[in-house]
């Protein structure tokens, strides 16, 4: 389950896909657009900045913009920075294994088999999906809320 971590650290990265890439945008214009706490959407910009995912320039002017091109930034990086591995459960996790305690043979577990299953479909959609395709997702289907013209200009 995406927690609201990881769903309002994706909103805030739109926004940023979406702005011109020189532009940077104040959290609290962010956090206000989205109804999220300002407190809680700088915690995880900060995550991202130590992630390489964002930067930030400081000072009465300052604010975050992308480090790398939305284009370039996946889905699943984003979501493995805020909340940890994709698998749901930890014996079916590629970065983050560790064995069940009751299971008495991995390889033929049919749950931890199963859940590999899932893991891999869902680390294939969101690895493939960019911050950029996210964003114009969002635009394409009428993304509510959004001062989508304001972003842009700045």
């Amino acid at each position: 389950m995406l927690t609201m971590k990881s769903k309002y650290g994706l909103k805030a990265l739109s926004d940023l896909a979406m702005s011109d890439p020189e532009t940077v945008l104040q959290s609290a214009d962010m956090a206000e657009r989205h109804g999220i706490s300002k407190k809680f959407l700088d915690t995880i910009l900060a995550e991202l900045r130590v992630a390489g995912i964002v930067s930030t320039r400081k000072g009465r002017t300052g604010g975050y913009r992308l480090a790398r091109p939305a284009d370039v930034v996946s889905v699943g990086e984003v979501l493995r920075v805020l909340d940890g591995p994709l698998a749901p459960i930890a014996c079916a996790s590629r970065t983050a294994y560790v064995p069940c305690s009751d299971c008495r043979d991995v390889r033929a577990c049919s749950v931890r088999l199963t859940m590999l299953e899932v893991r891999d479909a869902v680390a294939s959609v969101l690895d493939r999906k960019t911050l950029l395709e996210m964003a114009n997702t969002g635009l394409a289907r009428g993304d509510a809320g959004r001062g989508d013209a304001s972003l842009r200009a700045g």
